[in-house]
């Protein structure tokens, strides 16, 4: 719930709060000057996450659709197109940045039910080397998808192919450490299977602000100059980057709290009778929702989102309460 308001907040995992020992790790930051380079906090970050994902370096970013957007305009030049899926977050909800801002056409495929796009698509899309099409230059994929896992099989077929037609590969991680956490796939081989990974620090692990984007040193410095034309280049970011680093300490493996909460919801609307798709992390579905279901859940102070079918996510604000009493105020909607 969210303290003193007695709101059980479903929206999304963004709306956390820092803990009591995260502030004070904030408060506690050393802190220098990053558009100079020389705040400690911020370096010895990009250091732990590029090691830990096994890349030569690493950018801190103020949110993930910067760091996503960065990604493209380090990878791709104007005329250059990106294959993607037609409901990833690069493409649907991060506003034609990629498009407005650096010229790079989105090649849109369709979503399989797990987030992967078909290679057979991948190769119907791909443009020859001609003067009438775009210039095919980058694959970027999605993990978690809509709460779903990216299977390792597919990350390693896809980008094998993405490699043999010369084309460099980008990871929206926003919510890759739900998918280590449920999938037990360490983050490092999955990351090894890209050229740039972006992954979130405001979702799951509950950090204020703040992503990051790992890659290469040649690409992290064409990131760099992204970041300073899109306005991301930040100050005494120290802060921000101790509760990042907190949050790597402290909340990984309490993800696992988060998606056991959700299969708990999952289940408990199944039973009363709502079309539930089945939760792997933190993020659950329901289709065919009844009208007036999520006015109900408001009104009775559950907060969750319906833009894409009704959705509930779970987050370290959520405990066991928070999802007995969501299902309560669902089963009192189903007996009007």
């Amino acid at each position: 719930m969210r303290p003193g308001e007695g709101i059980v907040d479903l929206r999304s995992d963004t709306v956390t709060r820092p803990t009591a020992a995260m502030r004070a790790a904030m408060a506690a930051a050393p802190v220098g000057d990053d558009v100079f380079g020389d705040d400690p906090s911020v370096n010895a970050l990009q250091q732990r996450v590029a090691a830990l994902l096994g890349f030569e370096a690493a950018l801190f970013m103020p949110s993930g659709t910067q760091s996503n957007l960065c990604a493209l305009l380090a990878h791709c030049g104007r005329g250059d197109e990106y294959l993607v899926g037609q409901h990833a977050h690069t493409y649907r909800y991060e506003g034609g940045g990629a498009a407005v801002l650096g010229g790079i056409q989105p090649q849109p495929l369709p979503n399989q039910a797990d987030g992967s796009l078909l290679l057979a698509d991948l190769a119907a899309a791909l443009k020859p080397d001609d003067p009438h099409c775009a210039r095919t230059r980058l694959l970027c994929l999605e993990n978690t998808w809509n709460g779903q896992v990216l299977p390792l099989p597919y990350i390693e077929q896809s980008t094998a192919w993405a490699r043999a037609q010369g084309l460099a590969t980008h990871l929206d991680g926003a919510r890759l450490f739900n998918a280590v956490v449920a999938s037990g796939v360490p983050i490092d081989r999955i990351a090894a299977h890209f050229d740039s990974v972006s992954l979130c620090f405001s979702k799951g692990l509950g950090a204020p602000v703040g992503s990051m984007l790992c890659g290469s040193r040649a690409l992290m410095r064409g990131a760099l100059r992204a970041r300073k034309m899109l306005g991301g280049g930040l100050r005494q970011a120290g802060l921000l980057a101790a509760a990042a680093d907190h949050a790597l300490d402290h909340h990984i493996e309490r993800l696992a709290e988060d998606h056991l909460l959700a299969r708990q919801l999952a289940d408990g609307l199944a039973a009363l009778g709502l079309k539930v798709r089945t939760p792997q992390t933190n993020i659950v579905f329901v289709d065919d929702a009844p009208p007036g279901l999520t006015e109900h859940l408001k009104t009775h102070g559950v907060w969750v989102t319906g833009l894409v079918g009704l959705r509930f996510v779970t987050h370290l604000d959520v405990d066991a309460a928070g999802i007995a009493r969501a299902l309560d105020v669902v089963r009192s909607f189903t007996k009007t």
